[in-house]
């Protein structure tokens, strides 16, 4: 198990924050602050396919929705709660099962196996809300018995106010102030002190100056009495409604259930949410244990540049070295990251990543010191790396920052050495940065460590961010000592005390990075003209593919004429054929110019391909189109106007009308009156409105005609279903009235009979 420890060092606890910040309700929250990575393949792929379900499928909104478990946990202990928790229980039901429809209706799939969690209770719901107001109170109709007792208490009150009206009018002289009051929960008349005696009746209470008296009236003590059994049997009858909802909810079956797959979706909203805010992608499993990340990035940090790094079964560490502040510790966090969020059922912050499910994270980052404990900094590192020996092994992911580092260099790089080589040995994979030249020289020696590095600009002394892998990393401290103005006597000193061996391993390094940067530019030129040359062919096959259709369009165009010159010589030849007829002496000359003209037109007639123009009719043998049948189909016999058409399996007659030649490279020729007509449309002949609401089915219909005719369309088939019959009654209504359409009627049985209208258009 990946440990809380580990995962407060990589700083996923802001991560599960921000997902706090984005749950609807206090359970989403505590599971949002609560959550921890899987080791469960399975239940880590549930976890991405609901999240992908809620961005893309079922919306999870979750108003109306409260925090019931206090009300549940005091029905758990007998106890009694008021209308307004109840209330509180009802409308959070009602809003889960609101949800769960929701779901039902738009989900992918994957939420479903948490929706079907939320029990059906509509029965306890519609009680509570039938029984209780908005405001808390129980409403009057509650029950038969409180209606009642309702119904006595207004004419009760009224008749209490008249009675002591009309005493206040009889004995006004002696009144303090001519209002009725209720004192004590019975209805009085204030009378000063020194007139109590005048006004018959029972001294309820007093005033505060003790000049005023409030007396209950002799005449009113009945109805006053009276009065309040019915106040008592009234606040009797509402306690037993109250406890009667109370024991239903007590009652009612999977309400934790309910309550806890509530807090569930709660939670998967939160993920989608953040996941649109911070611009997350979901990541893919690779069984293989290889770690493959493009343009990750650390999603805590604003403007963080992008990196890419693959970890597999050839290169299995990654050690990472370059000058301070340059981004290595960033860079590692990001892996560890992107593990944890993944295996949380979170996208991670990455163009693409496909990561294996690691049994623990493994990390020693930061300074580990303990005043308390009485640990260096050294210290600590070594407690740490010693427990990562201990449980690393293959399936674990390990982190450890500046290795090596707060000892003597050397003895610090020995140390470092024997513990990577334990730990390829043990078959962790993972990533270490160092300052340790010693390890860049041992990782360049193995191919199982991959030397990278942190990019550094000399000439405006600051770091890229940039990781460059197969290069180690230079420490710049003397080019930057120069570049800062030290005295050039002192860094010379410090190059004669670095020694020979130093100075060429930083040459090295430094001719290394010079190498790349002209591998990298030469690599960006081609790139470009590779970019510039592809974009060029695109621009050449556009033109292409648009000569061709213009070749064609004039081809069709040149047709359409030939074909009209030709009926017009055709229509001459007629005539000359009458007048040859009805005069016998002019038969040679017409005969003549007869042949002469024939031979004109016919020479004049272009000729087009057999891509470019349709057979000039359908024929056994020919491949046919069928959109009432969504299919293609060959012709077996032709029947005057009916054709025998064979569909896979199925023969089935048709009419002429009802099929069309099959395409030719994405165009349809037809045979016209006047020449002929070119479709590039994909227009589909059938309009499905099954299931569509009255208006939103006339509005279909109306789009669908207008289509139709502005593409010659000569029939159309409109599918309504027959259930009740109400979508074909408003669709024919509207066919009445539409001058676009000459007639219509059911289709053929054995082509969807009364569940479908074919309509003729005029064109």
């Amino acid at each position: 198990m990946i440990t809380p420890r580990a995962l407060e060092v990589l700083e996923f606890n802001p991560v599960r924050a921000a997902l706090a910040e984005r749950a609807s309700t206090t359970m989403g929250r505590e599971l949002a602050l609560a959550l921890m990575p899987s080791t469960d393949a399975y239940a880590v792929r549930t976890m991405l396919e609901q999240l992908e379900d809620a961005l893309v499928g079922a919306n999870l909104h979750l108003g109306g929705v409260t925090d019931v478990r206090g009300v549940l946990n005091k029905l758990t202990q007998g106890q009694l709660v008021g209308a307004p928790e109840l209330l509180e229980v009802a409308y959070t039901l009602e809003a889960a099962m609101t949800l769960r429809r929701s779901i039902a209706q738009h989900s992918l799939g994957p939420l479903m196996h948490v929706a079907d969690k939320i029990g059906q209770h509509t029965i306890l719901t519609r009680n509570i809300l039938e029984k209780l107001n908005r405001d808390g109170s129980v409403r009057d109709d509650a029950s038969p018995k409180l209606r009642q007792l309702r119904r006595r208490l207004e004419p009760l009150r009224s008749q209490i106010r008249d009675s002591l009206t009309r005493i206040m009018e009889r004995n006004g002289e002696y009144l303090q102030d001519k209002i009725i009051t209720i004192r004590r929960d019975r209805y009085v008349i204030p009378v000063r002190s020194s007139f109590e005696n005048q006004v018959p009746g029972i001294v309820v209470d007093s005033s505060a100056s003790q000049q005023t008296v409030f007396i209950e009236p002799a005449s009113v003590v009945p109805l006053n009495n009276e009065l309040a059994r019915t106040v008592i049997e009234e606040e009797q009858e509402v306690a037993r409604i109250l406890l009667e909802l109370t024991r239903m909810v007590a009652d009612e079956p999977n309400l934790w259930e309910t309550i806890r797959a509530v807090a569930e979706l709660d939670l998967i909203a939160a993920k989608a949410a953040l996941t649109k805010d911070w611009g997350l992608a979901r990541p893919e499993n690779n069984p293989e244990g290889d770690f493959e990340l493009i343009d990750v990035k650390h999603p805590l940090i604003e403007n963080c540049v992008p990196n890419s790094f693959r970890l597999d079964q050839r290169r299995r560490l990654l050690l990472i070295t370059g000058p301070n502040m340059g981004g290595k510790t960033v860079t590692l966090k990001s892996l560890g990251l992107a593990v944890a969020m993944y295996q949380s059922g979170l996208y991670v912050r990455a163009y693409s990543a496909k990561l294996p499910i690691v049994e623990d994270i493994l990390c020693d980052v930061g300074d580990g010191q303990n005043l308390m404990e009485s640990l260096s900094t050294f210290a600590a590192h070594l407690k740490n790396l010693s427990a990562i020996l201990e449980r690393a092994k293959a399936g674990t992911l390990v982190l450890i920052d500046e290795l090596g580092s707060g000892t003597d260099p050397s003895e610090g790089a020995a140390l470092s050495q024997a513990m990577i080589e334990q730990l390829l040995a043990q078959g962790a994979r993972g990533i270490i940065t160092s300052h340790l030249s010693p390890l860049k020289i041992f990782a360049a020696d193995r191919q199982d460590v991959v030397n990278a590095s942190m990019g550094f600009d000399v000439a405006e002394l600051r770091p890229t961010y940039k990781l460059t892998i197969g290069a180690p990393g230079r420490s710049y401290a003397l080019a930057i000592a120069r570049r800062l103005g030290f005295p050039n006597s002192t860094v010379t000193r410090a190059e004669t005390i670095l020694g020979p061996e130093g100075l060429q391993v930083e040459k090295l390094l430094e001719s290394l990075e010079r190498e790349r940067k002209t591998l990298e530019a030469d690599a960006t030129a081609a790139r470009i003209a590779k970019d510039l040359a592809e974009r060029e062919q695109k621009e050449l096959r556009t033109k292409l593919d648009q000569l061709e259709q213009q070749k064609n369009q004039v081809l069709l165009e040149t047709q359409a004429k030939a074909d009209s010159i030709y009926r017009d010589a055709m229509e001459q030849v007629r005539q000359m054929k009458n007048r040859a007829r009805d005069d016998l002496t002019e038969r040679p000359k017409v005969m003549q110019e007869l042949r002469e003209l024939r031979a004109a037109a016919q020479a004049e007639r272009p000729q087009i391909s057999a891509v470019q123009r349709e057979p000039e009719a359908l024929r056994a043998g020919a491949n046919v189109e069928v959109p009432s049948y969504g299919t293609n189909g060959k012709i077996l016999e032709l029947r005057g106007d009916d054709v025998l058409v064979q569909m896979g399996l199925l023969k089935v007659t048709l009419k002429r009308r009802d099929v069309k030649l099959k395409q030719q490279n994405g165009i349809s020729v037809k045979a016209a009156t006047g020449g002929v007509y070119v479709s590039a449309s994909n227009f589909a002949k059938e309009l499905n409105l099954r299931g569509a609401h009255v208006e939103e089915a006339i509005e279909e219909v109306r789009n669908f005609i207008t289509e139709a005719q502005a593409l010659r369309e000569g029939q159309i088939r409109i599918l309504h279903g027959k259930g009740e019959g109400i979508l074909r009654r408003v669709v024919r209504d509207y066919l009445k009235t539409d001058k676009r359409i000459s007639s219509y009627s059911d289709a053929n049985p054995n082509e969807g009979g009364h569940g479908v209208t074919v309509a003729n258009i005029r064109v």
